[in-house]
């Protein structure tokens, strides 16, 4: 089970990992003229109060992610929200409400949010997953999915009395899809006369998937095959070569698993290391 952080940190993760490939763009002449211009100008007074500039370049390079453009039009609308919020602030701060045990807890999560999340990307840009362990990740899925996929059906029951019971119907002439339709257990494949679509024997239980992949096409199990889910009765219908994707194809997908994998590691050694009482 993966360790859960704060919402800030899990959301800004998979962000994390694609960040690796894509560097980040230049910043345009807007915003170098604005950083060189006014780096330590305020952006306006509010009440006496300086709404600084450093404000202003944090929310451009909010937007700028998500694909504004850094222009006079765009910075003229986050210097009116600036003002705005600042506004409120000041409201707020009147009317007693920082003192609000509820408003300082949430004030103390976001601050714990923007921590942590500034603390894990970092730390990912320092450790990121390295071509070699991608390709190494990409080998093992690639061994452990095999070179074949199966389509099989199957009928699951709670004990190895009707499974027997249902493969002596099979054996008389009755038809595999109308009896799982009536009997089996598994509401997902039931409507679909216990279809189980394409899959790679690793998607299943060793037990089922070991009965499976000794079947001929259009055979069934002569006898019960159990799980932990119960006892199922299983139709081979047919075998395919598996067609499994490029590294190129999987790799940010890998890069981001791997990602999250280290993270659960720093998190699980900083745990090991820390006095909890």
């Amino acid at each position: 089970m993966k360790l859960k952080l704060l919402a800030a940190a899990l959301v800004a993760l998979p962000l994390l990992a694609v960040a690796q490939d894509a560097p980040k763009p230049a910043a345009k002449p807007a915003a170098k003229a604005s950083a060189k211009s006014g780096a330590s100008q305020p952006v306006a007074t509010v009440n006496g109060v300086a709404v600084p500039q450093s404000r202003m370049e944090f929310m451009m390079e909010q937007q700028r992610g998500r694909g504004a453009p850094d222009n006079q039009q765009t910075r003229s609308m986050m210097r009116e929200e600036l003002i705005n919020r600042e506004v409120v602030t000041q409201e707020a701060q009147k009317s007693g409400l920082a003192k609000s045990a509820e408003v300082q807890a949430q004030m103390d999560i976001a601050r714990q949010e923007i921590l942590v999340g500034a603390y894990l990307r970092d730390w990912v840009k320092k450790h990121p997953a390295s071509d070699a362990e991608i390709q190494q990740e990409y080998e093992r899925a690639r061994a452990q999915t095999g070179d074949k996929e199966y389509r099989a059906r199957h009928i699951l029951v709670d004990n190895e009395d009707q499974a027997k019971s249902l493969i002596a119907d099979l054996n008389k002439g009755a038809k595999f899809d109308d009896l799982a339709k009536k009997n089996s257990k598994d509401a997902g494949s039931k409507e679909r006369g216990g279809d189980l679509d394409w899959n790679v024997p690793a998607a299943f239980d060793k037990q089922f998937s070991d009965a499976m992949v000794k079947l001929d096409k259009g055979k069934y199990t002569a006898a019960p095959v159990q799980t932990r889910f119960g006892y199922h009765v299983i139709q081979l219908d047919d075998v395919r070569p598996v067609k499994f994707p490029s590294l190129e194809e999987v790799k940010p997908r890998i890069q981001q698993q791997l990602t999250q994998h280290k993270v659960d590691e720093l998190v699980r050694g900083l745990r090991a290391k820390a006095k909890v009482e």
